[in-house]
């Protein structure tokens, strides 16, 4: 049974500490990007040991979330929410006094760690506080609100990095997290504290990777924004190596896709609404699908000119949009109230399935667009699959003579 804040005002107020904390935690990788390129000169090393400072924050992170989803279980969401804030801040701290380079990738580490409690968390949190379409829009928001982190934070990251140099972006951030966790420990009640350890249908994650009606809405997330991932992850490299283009050519494919996620995301709750929550999220599925194919098509006959690329890739962001509230919902649904395991394994299989697609299409980068693209149609499409073949969260069979 969840417990709901009082008045729909509370419920508003959670949510808004719950979405700025997570974001801001996730938000911690790409304000240090634009430090990266120093790091050799400020601590003495190569750029090679610099880029591990980014790679010690995922690893952390993906550590991170199976932990925190596993404990919620036992601990309740709203004391290691607010651990995780704390943690955080303890280690953003220490890392602002690095001696050097190693001491620095190791507090990441611990940094990504203590950060993802608060994306693993958010989902089931949010869940709690609103109805099911009032969580789909609040998940959709959210999502919103972090499809341009990437976007603007290293823009924030470089002006902090310039005029306040690389410890700015540290400082800024255990600041503000410190305003939030302050704000919870004046008003604890304002997050709910759901454990699901007296929960008798939860079974850990090994009996979730056994469900395939979990399985049908968290893969298929994972593999519409893992793809997604992976596009844009390789992007700048193919766009600027293979199609003569400037980095601005992916900028503004960025704008375009990010603007239409964020439309189509915050209306896909009132689509929900009207048409049902299966066949939106199979239309943002076919979307999606229908995105990756008209970019491989293009790979294969089309002139591969960068600006093209504007005039495409917000197809597949159309699709995630419309599909990512609701399948996330429906996944934490189909979880049998292990809301937080649910959410950690489908993040891990994002950030997984981006990752090992990313690695696996670089050294092909030669071959142009069209590696890319074949990739992201291999990570994607089985998704239709998943909605086609297995059966939706409340499907009863037709009984005889129906």
């Amino acid at each position: 049974m969840h417990t709901v804040p009082p008045t729909k005002a509370a419920a508003i107020l959670a949510c808004t500490l719950i979405v700025a904390g997570t974001v801001l935690l996730l938000s911690a990788i790409d304000l240090v990007l634009p430090s990266v390129p120093d790091m050799p000169e400020i601590f003495g090393t190569t750029i090679a040991h610099s880029q591990l400072v980014i790679a010690a924050f995922v690893g952390g992170s993906t550590i991170g979330m199976l932990i925190y989803g596993s404990l919620a279980a036992h601990y309740g969401r709203r004391r290691l929410f607010i651990a995780s804030l704390a943690t955080y801040i303890v280690f953003t701290v220490l890392a602002i006094f690095s001696p050097d380079i190693w001491s620095l990738v190791v507090l990441r580490f611990l940094q990504g760690a203590a950060a993802s409690g608060t994306a693993a968390l958010a989902p089931g949190l949010i869940r709690s506080l609103f109805s099911e379409l009032g969580a789909m829009k609040a998940l959709s928001a959210m999502g919103s609100i972090e499809a341009l982190v990437p976007g603007l934070a290293p823009l924030a990251g470089a002006w902090l990095h310039v005029h306040y140099g690389w410890t700015a972006s540290f400082t800024v951030t255990a600041a503000l997290v410190t305003f939030i966790c302050l704000i919870i420990v004046i008003r604890p009640r304002l997050i709910p504290s759901i454990g699901t350890s007296h929960n008798k249908a939860a079974g850990g994650y090994l009996k979730l990777l056994k469900s395939p009606t979990y399985l049908r809405y968290a893969m298929g997330h994972a593999c519409v924004l893992g793809g997604l991932l992976c596009f844009v992850f390789s992007a700048p490299a193919i766009i600027i190596e293979t199609m003569n283009g400037e980095i601005h050519d992916f900028i503004y494919m960025q704008m375009t896709g990010v603007t239409c996620f964020i439309i189509t995301a915050n209306i896909s709750g009132n689509l929900v609404k009207r048409y049902g929550v299966e066949p939106i999220i199979m239309a943002g599925t076919l979307i999606a699908c229908m995105g990756v194919l008209v970019l491989l098509f293009y790979s294969l006959i089309g002139p591969n000119k960068p600006e093209h690329l504007l005039f495409m890739f917000w197809i597949l962001n159309t699709g995630l949009g419309l599909r990512g509230g609701p399948g996330f919902v429906q996944a934490l649904s189909a979880s049998n109230g292990d809301d937080d395991r649910a959410s950690a394994i489908l993040l891990v299989a994002v950030t997984g399935f981006a990752a090992i697609a990313t690695a696996l299409v670089a050294p092909f980068i030669q071959y142009g667009l069209i590696a890319l693209s074949i990739t992201t149609c291999i990570i994607v499409l089985p998704s239709v699959f998943l909605m086609l073949f297995i059966k939706p969260l409340g499907y009863t069979a037709p009984t005889l003579g129906e």
